[in-house]
């Protein structure tokens, strides 16, 4: 509320909160406003009564309740944040001093918009230990405008990102798309027409939709449920975008229902092969309004290269159906502090089927083994990518594979760099451990499959 509050790029938002007494300036901004239980009370209960003795709604009870009648979905998204919020703070006077400190910043500032990733990071960091089953992780943001930029969406594309986190992609993709607004047709556009992603979870969704206001799309249209939860072949053209930009959970694992969303030959625990069949089926058969063909840009796990089983056949699909033109290897640690596991981007298309794909490896910086939390990936470490995208050659860090290649090898594309002695990785006992686990579910898989098999024959 305090963002709606700062941000000039969504006072539209102040007339969606028509009673002044939930408007921040109304109950939040004085230092010296209500407190304690009284400020519990007001922001907790269904309904609450105020100093003057009227009785009203709870602030979370009205926020929960807005709907809208005439058209205007700025309420509807309002409700939708927070029906999954709560107050946990117990003490009315320590939230009060919270609420002074976060009344002291200038979410107007550039730098202070960033702010919402960061505080997701730091949660994501401190969690990552009991995150479960979960996958998820922060985009470092070099890597976000990277895949932005080199996918180069256009005005009047379709832009997803089926598992928003905090929206850093889609943000990316507003501002570069509003760099091409020219006529107000345009900025209806780019407003109703062309941002849209998901996220299950509360807190993330939250922060995703914050993000994007303060950005200026005014009435972010993000699904605040699991991307996966539709049966994959009733997924048909009204359904699919332009550009998919994503990264999605990996190591996480998909219950058996969401499975069965899934073709039989390729079910699979595994959320990030879930989501690379998701992506390949939502995007749009026919060409752009800018006269390409469909396209994605997804971040992956090494396992995905190298799996067998369900991963291979997924494999399989997406080089006979789709033109896996580049993968980005990217260094150890990128990811860090939340997988040390290497990841990867997957740029494909629907221009055709693969002939032969492009591998670019991200050099580390000299000196260095790989990128840690201190030491992140910068926009700068990734000027070699850049420069080498539009005027490709074979060479230290690039090199190109047929697709008979892969075939041969089982639709194996962990192809490493031929033209560099390959660095050992790191010796970190978790990268060997989850490279035994992902081993271990492979096999698993298989078995699951062979059984079915064997019990399809008697």
């Amino acid at each position: 509320m305090r963002c709606f509050g700062r941000s000039r790029s969504v006072t539209r938002y102040h007339s969606t909160f028509s009673r002044c007494q939930y408007r921040w300036r109304d109950w939040a901004a004085d230092p010296q406003g209500i407190t304690g239980d009284e400020l519990l009370a007001f922001i907790n209960n269904d309904e609450a009564v105020r100093a003057n003795g009227k009785k009203s709604a709870g602030l979370f009870a009205y926020l929960r309740g807005l709907s809208s009648s005439n058209g205007d979905n700025r309420r509807d998204v309002i409700a939708t944040v927070f029906k999954g919020v709560d107050n946990r703070m117990k003490s009315g006077y320590l939230l009060r001093d919270i609420i002074n400190k976060v009344g002291s910043i200038h979410f107007t500032s550039s730098d202070e918009l960033h702010t919402l990733g960061a505080l997701y990071e730091s949660m994501l960091r401190e969690m990552r230990d009991a995150a479960g089953d979960s996958g998820e992780f922060y985009t470092p943001r070099a890597v976000v405008r990277f895949m932005v930029e080199v996918t180069d969406p256009q005005l009047g594309e379709t832009v997803l990102d089926p598992a928003s986190g905090t929206g850093g992609f889609l943000v990316e993709a507003f501002n570069y798309l509003d760099k091409q607004v020219k006529t107000v047709a345009d900025r209806k556009r780019l407003q109703n027409e062309t941002i849209t992603g998901c996220e299950p979870k509360s807190l993330p969704y939250l922060l995703c939709q914050m993000n994007l206001l303060l950005h200026g799309l005014d009435a972010p249209q993000i699904d605040p449920d699991n991307a996966l939860r539709f049966k994959l072949s009733e997924i048909g053209e009204k359904d699919r975008v332009d550009i998919i930009l994503t990264n999605p959970p990996f190591g996480g694992e998909e219950e058996r229902g969401i499975q069965g969303n899934f073709p039989e030959d390729r079910q699979t625990s595994e959320t990030a092969l879930l989501f690379l069949q998701l992506i390949m089926r939502k995007l749009k058969r026919q060409r752009t309004a800018a006269d390409r063909p469909a396209r994605a840009a997804v971040v992956v796990p090494d396992g995905t290269l190298f799996n067998v089983g369900v991963a291979a056949r997924i494999k399989e699909q997406l080089l006979k159906e789709f033109n896996l033109h580049t993968v980005v290897r990217l260094p150890f640690g990128v990811f860090e502090p939340y997988t040390p596991i290497r990841s990867n981007i997957l740029f494909f298309d629907l221009s055709g089927s693969t002939e032969s794909t492009w591998y670019y490896e991200v050099a580390i910086p000299d000196g260095r083994k790989k990128y840690t939390k201190t030491k992140p990936l910068r926009l700068e470490d990734l000027k070699g990518a850049f420069e080498w995208w539009n005027e490709r050659e074979e060479g230290e860090w690039a090199w190109r594979v047929s697709v008979r290649d892969m075939a041969a090898a089982g639709y194996n594309i962990d192809f490493p760099n031929p033209n560099r002695q390959e660095d050992a990785p790191p010796d970190d006992p978790s990268v060997v451990m989850r490279m035994i686990e992902e081993n271990q579910k492979v096999i698993h898989e298989s078995m699951a499959t062979l059984s079915k098999i064997l019990e399809s024959l008697r």
